[in-house]
């Protein structure tokens, strides 16, 4: 099995760099260019299945690349939910009295959705309908922190170390042989 994974293309400007979340904004007109040029990129794949993100932001990625293959769209694919502090930068919340100790102490102290939840939702998504798909070469645009939890669940490696690797908007990760159960021999780093 062949999995595509592409982080959506640039949001719209006032929501570049902010804990969006759940929050359902499009493209900037940056973001929808870089998905043309994505499409580009992979329009000699043939996908068999397609597996999107519900979020509009998704969407209108995988818009320009003008598939045929079946397409599932899933609030399973979703980000993280970030509660109040979606929409928010860095620094804004830092503003408000929340302190950077740690990248667990981070993510523990926002609002939002628990992230041992948050990983298992995305951990059961993949396991149990992504995987469980006969399909061979399989499309899914989804979010950077989605993509970096399943690199997480793929290399067994800290949730920490997956969200050091840097995934620009408009990015994709292929993982070539991915097999059908568990467990995997594909290496990403």
């Amino acid at each position: 099995m062949k999995i595509t994974f592409v982080r959506h293309a640039q949001v719209e400007e006032a929501y570049i760099g902010r804990y969006n979340g759940h929050i359902d904004i499009g493209l900037s007109e940056n973001g929808k260019l870089q998905a043309k040029e994505l499409a580009k990129k992979l329009q000699h794949e043939e996908f068999d299945k397609i597996y999107c993100s519900d979020l509009i932001r998704a969407r209108e990625t995988l818009e320009a690349f003008k598939l045929s293959g079946e397409v599932i769209f899933s609030d399973r694919l979703r980000e993280k939910s970030w509660g109040v502090h979606e929409g928010k930068s860095f620094d804004e919340i830092v503003a408000e009295g929340i302190e950077y100790e740690n990248f667990e102490q981070w993510i523990s102290a926002l609002d939002g959705e628990d992230i041992a939840l948050y990983t298992k939702r995305v951990k059961e998504y993949f396991y149990n309908t992504i995987l469980k798909d006969k399909s061979e070469n399989i499309l899914i645009v989804t979010h950077s922190g989605t993509i970096k939890s399943i690199i997480s669940l793929i290399e067994n490696i800290p949730l920490e170390k997956a969200f050091s690797v840097t995934l620009p908007y408009a990015s994709f990760i292929t993982l070539n042989r991915i097999s059908h159960k568990q467990d995997t021999s594909t290496t990403i780093f």
